[in-house]
């Protein structure tokens, strides 16, 4: 709507440079009778008796000479134009990080269920397991009951990730538009991160370049410095082509007809003469406000990029830490399994490095999955997102 209103406004600053036309008509009755004395005629025969007037005039005027007024205000409509072009891009950067951002929590949401019924249906088979020695009585009952108790734990863990998964599903088929009940399954190889990374100082160039907002107040202060120029054009009178039509008539008296005039037409504001200084000023001002704008909006996008960067090279670390906490899990769950089936090492020990083992895994998924939604948020800080 605002693309729309600011190409109407293009729109009408043309049409300024249109002749100006109007028509006019009245019918006047007179209740006293006036006093009319013809110039060429005596006085002691009177003049007519007028009790009514009717006449129409139709007027039209073609600007010659603004001092380039109605120029300055088409530029200055066409900036505007272009900057409410380049916000609405900046709002469709965000759609689609927040886009992004729901895919990450629909991946995450689907990926935990996949580990936790894997992690379930080991449980299930320890507690099979652990039931059969319980009963011929090689496993305390206390033990058995641990095994169940874990397992009842990741059941609710898994139903609390299928809940997950249909409220990520909700949010995304509303997003695209797409019917609640749509079952959506991600594709892990959209994840894939770039191999080389730019510089921070490389980020920071191509978001002052990229970046709509500020290339929004650029057009905003060339609208802007057209302002001044325009405020200065009131010191300059304003000149036109005139041309109109008229026709009267008072019954017993006038009538007029094909009176067509042509003419050139002056105007000039004395009070611009201490008026427009004011309107300078603060046409001045105007610009001095975009460009401490400007200024601010700079400072606040290296500040963004800055942020994105880190969180972007914190969440690729994070990724090699849980890669490796995962080896260390496993491995740890590999001893303590054999110590286990030695009777070297007790049923709690098992369970924790069991849970131990599937956080791990859990981890490394969301931190691989939280780096891809790190790395878009760097795109879009830097005005670079594109998909």
């Amino acid at each position: 709507v605002k693309i729309e209103q600011a190409a109407a406004a293009v729109q009408e600053a043309y049409e300024k440079k249109l002749p100006d036309a109007g028509v006019s008509g009245s019918y006047l009755y007179l209740p006293i009778e006036p006093n009319i004395t013809m110039k060429n005629s005596s006085s002691s025969g009177g003049g007519p008796k007028v009790n009514q007037v009717v006449y129409g005039m139709a007027n039209v005027s073609v600007p010659v000479y603004t001092a380039n007024r109605l120029q300055y205000g088409i530029e200055s409509a066409k900036y505007l134009e272009q900057a409410v072009k380049l916000n609405a891009d900046n709002d469709k950067e965000q759609i689609i990080l927040n886009t992004v951002n729901a895919c990450i929590n629909l991946y995450k949401a689907y990926t935990a269920i996949g580990l936790v019924k894997e992690n379930l249906e080991t449980a299930k088979q320890r507690v099979k397991d652990f039931t059969n020695l319980e009963k011929n009585g090689l496993l305390a009952r206390n033990d058995l009951m641990k095994a169940e108790l874990q397992a009842s734990s990741v059941e609710l863990a898994l139903l609390d990730a299928e809940t997950n998964y249909k409220l990520a599903s909700v949010n995304m088929n509303l997003m695209m538009g797409l019917p609640e009940q749509t079952e959506l399954v991600p594709d892990k190889s959209g994840l894939a991160l770039p191999s080389d990374v730019k510089t921070l100082d490389d980020y920071e160039t191509d978001a002052l370049k990229s970046r709509k907002d500020i290339n929004a107040l650029s057009y905003r202060e060339k609208a802007a410095d057209l302002g001044i120029k325009s405020a200065k054009a009131g010191y300059y009178p304003s000149i036109a082509l005139t041309g109109g039509y008229v026709a009267a008539d008072i019954p017993k008296f006038l009538s007029v007809v094909n009176a067509v005039n042509i003419g050139v037409g002056v105007k000039y504001d004395i009070a611009s003469l201490w008026k427009t200084k004011t309107k300078i000023q603060q046409a001045k001002l105007n610009v001095q406000e975009i460009k401490l704008g400007e200024e601010a909006l700079s400072d606040n996008i290296k500040l963004q990029v800055n942020q994105a960067y880190q969180n972007f090279l914190l969440s690729r670390k994070k990724i090699e830490v849980y890669n490796k906490a995962v080896e260390q899990a496993t491995e740890n769950y590999r001893i303590t399994k054999n110590k286990y089936d030695n009777a070297l090492a007790s049923t709690q020990e098992l369970l924790d490095a069991d849970v131990a083992l599937l956080q791990t895994k859990l981890s490394v998924t969301n931190a691989q999955a939280d780096s891809f939604l790190a790395y878009n948020k760097l795109l879009q800080v830097t005005g670079t997102i594109n998909y």
